[in-house]
């Protein structure tokens, strides 16, 4: 990638109209920030720990919570750092991480929730041959898959970014570097740029949704067809917490980066939402719709109990 700026550093101007608010923002995203970094590494915790859990689907939930962990991190302590009263300036190298990252790991989301969704498909329609469908190596290329996937579309992006010359204004008008509000600081046209990165933005998600639509339309079919009450309400709880997430991930992509216009405030707040709130909420939504994680979890929690009265 050749750098051809003149433009040493940006400034982040973080989310419009909130003057007089840092304060107050920075107790908020830093509580956020918090229960993402700890909620996601208890679900990791809980998950490693009990033998029963050491399923493929709990395999691809640990890789998500791992991807909770880091997507945050790419965006938020900047953030906060700047609330605190700090300098808002970002280098040129470190814009090009943040864009990088970020790309990556929310792509990465993506193609865990489509996943999942297949991993949901096969052990509902297909229950006798789930083991032998899912099995280790097969669980693994799918997880290699996704990070690969994820690292070619953020490298393309990133790119696509890069390659204009910035020698002009350097002010972001967002909270962190994103390609589309990157390209109107650009010294040239760029609506060629604008319009490829819309496609293959909204390209990734729209293909996910597709694929994770025809699962559920399949496991829904199946499970319409199962004659007990009590069992079409076992196979439905399987799938609420994953759905729950794959509503939560889809609502945010789609009214950023697929809606005819644009809103700096309306963005900034969804943009807040699905880079902190989203990675606070998956341990919650895990947790609280799954008995198994809950168990595990309190027996994790009663062992740290009784250390700490021990000591």
């Amino acid at each position: 990638m050749r750098n051809l700026s003149v433009v040493t550093q940006f400034i982040l101007m973080g989310i419009p109209h909130t003057e007089g608010l840092e304060t107050m923002l920075f107790v908020l995203f830093f509580s956020f920030y918090i229960f993402a970094l700890v909620g996601n590494p208890l679900i990791l915790l809980a998950i490693v720990s009990s033998t029963q859990l050491h399923t493929p689907m709990y395999f691809f939930l640990c890789q998500l919570s791992a991807c909770d962990i880091f997507f945050p991190s790419v965006t938020s302590p900047k953030m906060l750092y700047y609330l605190s009263g700090n300098s808002r300036a970002i280098s040129y190298a470190g814009c090009v991480c943040q864009l990088f990252f970020y790309h990556f790991l929310g792509c990465t989301e993506g193609f865990l929730y489509t996943v999942m969704a297949y991993d949901r498909f096969v052990a509902i329609c297909y229950p006798l041959w789930y083991q032998i469908i899912m099995n280790h190596r097969v669980c693994a290329i799918l997880a290699l898959g996704t990070l690969f996937s994820a690292c070619i579309q953020a490298t393309f992006l990133t790119t696509v970014t890069f390659q204009l010359p910035y020698c002009g204004p350097n002010e972001v008008a967002y909270s962190f570097c994103d390609m589309l509000v990157l390209l109107k600081l650009a010294c040239s046209d760029t609506s060629a740029q604008e319009m490829v990165g819309f496609i293959s933005v909204g390209l990734m998600p729209l293909s996910c949704f597709f694929l994770i639509l025809t699962s559920y339309s399949c496991i829904v079919y199946s499970i319409l067809k199962i004659r007990s009450a009590e069992g079409r309400h076992k196979a439905f709880s399987t799938c609420s917490a994953h759905l729950t997430a794959i509503l939560l991930y889809f609502m945010p992509v789609v009214l950023i980066y697929l809606r005819p216009t644009t809103s700096p405030c309306l963005d900034a707040a969804i943009q807040v939402f699905n880079n902190l709130v989203i990675p606070m909420l998956n341990p919650l939504i895990y947790s609280l719709r799954n008995k198994e994680v809950k168990s595990s979890l309190k027996k994790i929690l009663q062992k740290v109990a009784s250390l700490l009265e021990k000591c």
